[in-house]
Order: C-alpha cells, then sequence, then structure tokens
C-alpha cells in the first residue's frame, strides 16, 4: 500500500494569506503545506481521504489521473471544498466516484454542492454517487479491501477517521473515545493531527496530547499533518521530536 501526502496544512494552508510569520515566509518547502488530504494506493485503485480546495493542484502536483473512491472526515471546507474538481477524473475513467461520509455530511454535500445533485444537471459537472456510513461503523468494503471507520470528536463534532489494513489516518481530532482507542491496536502507520506546540485548542490536538495518544496506540510509526506555521519549522520541530514520530510534509510518499 502507498500513501502520498497531498496536504499537510490547516484550513488556510501555509504560508497564510498575508501574514508575516516566519514560517510563512520560509523558502523551505517542507514549510509550504496545501490543506489536508491523502491518497492511498492499493492492488491498482486510487483512494482519496479528503477533497481539499488545492485538489486540483495537489493531483497536478503528483500527475495523478484516477480516483476509486472517496472517503469524507467532515464537512468543514478545507476537506471538502475540492470535490467540484473531479470532473476531469470522471471524464477520464469514464465513471462516477463514489463518496463515503456520514449521513449529517453527505446531506451537507447537497447543499453545498446543489448543482452536482440537481436532477437537470449538465454534462459538465462532477459525478458522484453517494454512500451513508452510520450504519456500517464496524467496516465496509471495497473491492476486498476492508474499511473501518473510527468515531472521532472535533470538537463537539462528531467526523470520521479511517483505518485500512494496519493504517489509519486521523484528522482535525480534540479526542478519541475509548472504543475507537481499541480499533487502533496494532497499527503500522498512524497519521495524526497536530496543530500548535502548547497553545490549548478546543478543537485540534496539541503536541502533548498528540503524543499521549501515540504512547496509547503504540503504533510503530506516527506521522502529523494538518500542521500550522504557528508549530514551527518543520526541519527544527522534527529533531525535537520522539523516536518514530516525524511531521509529514507535501508530496511525501510512505510504503506499507
Amino acid at each position: 500500500m502507498k500513501i502520498t501526502f497531498l496536504g499537510t496544512g490547516t484550513s488556510q494552508g501555509v504560508p497564510i494569506i498575508g501574514s508575516k510569520h516566519p514560517v510563512c515566509l520560509s523558502n523551505n518547502s517542507k514549510d509550504k503545506r496545501l490543506r489536508s488530504s491523502i491518497l492511498i494506493e492499493k492492488n491498482n485503485k486510487s483512494f482519496l481521504i479528503d477533497c481539499s480546495p488545492d485538489f486540483r493542484y495537489q493531483m497536478l502536483r503528483i500527475n495523478h489521473e484516477k480516483l476509486d473512491a472517496i472517503f469524507i472526515t467532515h464537512e468543514h471546507h478545507d476537506h471538502i471544498g475540492g470535490l467540484d474538481e473531479i470532473r476531469p477524473i470522471n471524464f477520464k475513467m469514464k465513471k462516477t466516484i463514489p463518496v463515503y461520509g456520514l449521513h449529517r455530511v453527505l446531506e451537507n454535500l447537497k447543499k453545498r454542492f446543489y448543482y452536482i445533485f440537481s436532477k437537470n444537471k449538465n454534462s459538465n459537472t462532477s459525478k458522484i454517487s453517494i454512500y451513508e456510513l452510520d450504519n456500517y461503523m464496524d467496516f465496509f468494503l471495497i473491492d476486498y479491501l476492508k474499511i473501518i471507520p473510527l468515531d472521532i470528536w472535533h470538537g463537539t463534532l462528531p467526523i470520521l477517521g479511517f483505518r485500512i489494513e494496519n493504517f489509519a489516518y486521523i484528522t482535525d481530532a480534540s479526542s478519541i473515545p475509548i472504543h475507537t482507542m481499541k480499533k487502533l491496536i496494532g497499527l503500522n502507520i498512524l497519521v495524526l493531527n497536530i496543530l500548535r506546540k502548547k497553545t490549548k485548542n478546543p478543537y485540534h490536538f496539541t503536541l502533548s496530547e498528540s503524543l499521549e495518544i501515540i504512547q496509547k496506540i503504540g503504533s510503530k510509526k506516527t506521522y502529523f499533518t494538518h500542521i500550522s506555521p504557528f508549530f514551527g519549522f518543520h526541519n527544527e520541530i522534527q529533531i525535537q521530536l520522539p523516536k518514530n514520530v516525524y511531521l509529514a510534509h507535501d508530496g511525501l510518499n510512505i510504503t506499507i
């Protein structure tokens, strides 16, 4: 299984428009972060977790032109804003792309992208089919690949993470329920959000909170994503992290 980090930044991306923060002014490519999303390739199939507003450029940047399914963690704009950009993939693959998410999230998509779901839509709109996960919280299958949705809290908003084999992707988490923690035992690779070092945020983990989660899960390797510029420079932070904990960066590839 191949994992590609398409974006590793927060909702505004890094650099932030107009910001004079030193990280936003950095010349290091690892400090330049598009909105968070990840591509998973397995058995000649391609799966996207979240479709960020930067989706078009993210796919062009890695020269990737196919998708077999999209998994949505939640309905915030930085995680769904690129859905209108899948049209060229529809045309090239000559197929509708299935999108999986919670009922609440899919209803939100219908409102935001009403023209995609319109009965009178024209041929130049994205073609997606939607599948609710509310009643499939143990697992669901795509071409014999077992996908396990994970209950996560983003502040007071219930959202999803996903586990596929010995890999799990969790973003925008502020807490992880005990029953979800049990589903994360035995991971080779965990991807987990980190916003800032110490400043408490009601919607995202701080560094100490993320490290505590990692210790409880015992994943062999963990990669941080959804990183704010206020967390610091990539190279400076990386050398401060524990063994087998890494800052992800845009374009990073991992093979499991």
